[in-house]
């Protein structure tokens, strides 16, 4: 397990791509923007020519892909990685797309003698950068066992879910708790510069209190400080909010607080910050609130 192939070199891509170089691993990574891959080159990753050069030699295939169109094509497509990899590879889907998807692509592996794990991440680009992300599992547990050293060297924290399909289940859950705890985290910075406190103030007390949270560590500052750069840009999370959203509709468990969180998200992005991090759904907030885009 020392041949490794990152399809999708984009934030998070790029991050777990540094995380294998840095473990030792040999990585070739492939991009529809070069600019991404070339970015990579000094620090040891193989630019492949094309997708099939990318993994034709492959021990472990990880996709890190923006849409469930693109995952779809990109794996089962006619000159996708199944059709080019080794037929014992190791497939790691680790894009967040839907459970119904995620389980026709574990079939589709399975009838090509391809070993398929689901394994989506929970962390933005800057959290995997520095190995303090986790990776949720799912698929047959001798296939988790054996790529086991490989996620090792990404995560601060690797966890078996159960069949694929579970671990997309467990991450849209996941997101989900991020989702709204950044909308609820955008209100309470709204609501206390109305009443006259200084954000940067609030988010200190917040921190020692009751509501201290990941999100708060994370986004507090981003939203504080205006700062914006994307760790995971409100474009894909308004995806996120949608496949939540057809999952819950699916089985039956409404989600009343994710629709109205992914509204202000979509009203944020009509705004212009579409690629701009999660935390720019303040914006939203404070134009209601009379604030305007501070």
């Amino acid at each position: 397990m020392k041949r490794i192939a990152v399809v999708g070199v984009g934030l998070l891509g790029g991050a777990v791509a540094q995380r294998l170089l840095a473990g030792g691993f040999e990585v070739a990574g492939h991009d529809v923007r070069r600019d991404t891959v070339d970015a990579l080159v000094p620090r040891g990753l193989r630019p492949a020519a094309d997708l099939a050069d990318a993994v034709a030699d492959a021990d472990v295939i990880f996709t890190i892909l923006p849409s469930l169109d693109i995952v779809d094509a990109t794996l089962r497509g006619a000159d996708g990685v199944f059709a080019c990899a080794r037929r014992d590879v190791i497939v790691a889907q680790m894009s967040t797309i839907s459970p119904p998807l995620t389980r026709a692509l574990g079939d589709a592996a399975a009838a090509r003698g391809i070993r398929f794990l689901d394994t989506p991440m929970s962390g933005t680009s800057a959290m995997v950068a520095r190995g303090d992300c986790t990776i949720f599992v799912a698929g047959d547990p001798a296939h988790a066992d054996a790529a086991r050293p490989v996620f090792d060297a990404i995560g601060r924290k690797t966890l078996y879910v159960g069949p694929v399909g579970t671990a997309t289940v467990a991450k849209l859950a996941t997101n989900l708790l991020v989702g709204l705890n950044t909308a609820a985290l955008a209100e309470a910075l709204v609501l206390g510069a109305k009443g006259g406190l200084e954000p940067a103030r609030l988010l200190d007390i917040l921190r020692e209190s009751a509501a201290a949270s990941r999100m708060v560590d994370v986004r507090g500052p981003l939203m504080v400080q205006r700062d914006f750069t994307a760790q995971m840009k409100l474009d894909l999370f308004l995806k996120d909010f949608t496949l939540m959203l057809e999952e819950g509709k699916r089985v039956g468990a409404p989600l009343l607080l994710t629709g109205i969180a992914r509204e202000l998200a979509a009203a944020a992005a009509n705004a212009g910050h579409g690629s701009d991090d999660l935390a720019a759904i303040v914006t939203t907030i404070e134009r209601m609130a009379g604030l305007g885009d501070r």
